[in-house]
């Protein structure tokens, strides 16, 4: 199979050995001389100006666009689709790997993240400007009513796959790309962001999240399987724990 594992990056970084990654430098076109080395995407049909708002889907769009796959998948420069649980470049999932799963199902995911004291919706509303949720909402409603089941479960759920991390067989992945850009364009028309701060103008990116699972849930004919998450770099615990609690007392934070 011909695979490729988009790494989306907004820096100079340490990337994996393994031909099947791709570095994709997003927001190529607003930092045309950051870096020389990664693929931009600003190449071809691209979304990359939109970068600030969209985040890593730059890379995703970027790839769905120009690259002529057999499968496509999306990973971040410090965080990675494993077998195993090592912090290491070298443990990640390789071409062998990937094939063997693409055997028995269609779409590779990360394991859930899971919340358990609070729904998707509510971490949503704690950490997030409201009006984006509701207008998603809405766009499903009028345009793609189908998905509206899912999307409700999904919002009902204390548990994603999030980081938008996935690798896919490439027609799933035109499916749910053609989805998930035209529902994203559509609350995009509808959603004045230009008040709020620059971590909440990353929008769209944050809404996809939780997106993939209400597409996945709508088209149950594509088989998928869970594998291990691991962030290279390590992670201050107690830290993120405190901006969680303050996120439930104040309704402020990121995730």
């Amino acid at each position: 199979m011909n695979i490729k594992i988009l790494v989306a990056v907004h820096k100079n970084y340490r990337m994996p050995d393994d031909p099947m990654y791709l570095p994709v430098f997003v927001g190529k076109e607003i930092h045309p001389s950051v870096n020389h080395t990664f693929q931009g995407d600003n190449t071809g049909d691209s979304i990359s100006k939109k970068n600030p708002h969209y985040n890593e889907l730059t890379a995703l769009y970027w790839g769905w666009k120009n690259l002529d796959v057999d499968a496509l998948g999306l990973v971040h420069y410090r965080r990675y689709l494993t077998m195993g649980h090592s912090k290491d470049l070298s443990t990640i999932l390789n071409k062998e790997q990937v094939e063997e799963l693409f055997k028995a199902v269609d779409v590779i995911l990360p394991k859930k993240r899971h919340y358990y004291i609070e729904t998707n919706e509510s971490h949503y509303l704690h950490v997030h400007e409201h009006e984006p949720l509701e207008i998603t909402r809405q766009v499903l409603k009028d345009k793609y009513p189908q998905y509206l089941p899912a999307f409700e479960k999904v919002m009902k759920q204390t548990s994603a796959h999030y980081f938008n991390m996935m690798i896919m067989k490439k027609q799933p992945l035109d499916e749910y790309c053609t989805w998930l850009f035209d529902v994203l364009g559509e609350v995009e028309k509808k959603v004045d962001y230009s008040a709020y701060t620059s971590y909440e103008q990353r929008v769209f990116g944050f809404l996809s999240e939780l997106l993939l699972d209400t597409w996945l849930m709508t088209n149950p004919q594509y088989k998928t399987v869970e594998v291990n998450r691991v962030f290279l770099e390590k992670q201050n615990w107690p830290l993120k724990i405190a901006k969680f609690l303050k996120r439930k007392v104040t309704g402020h934070g990121e995730h």
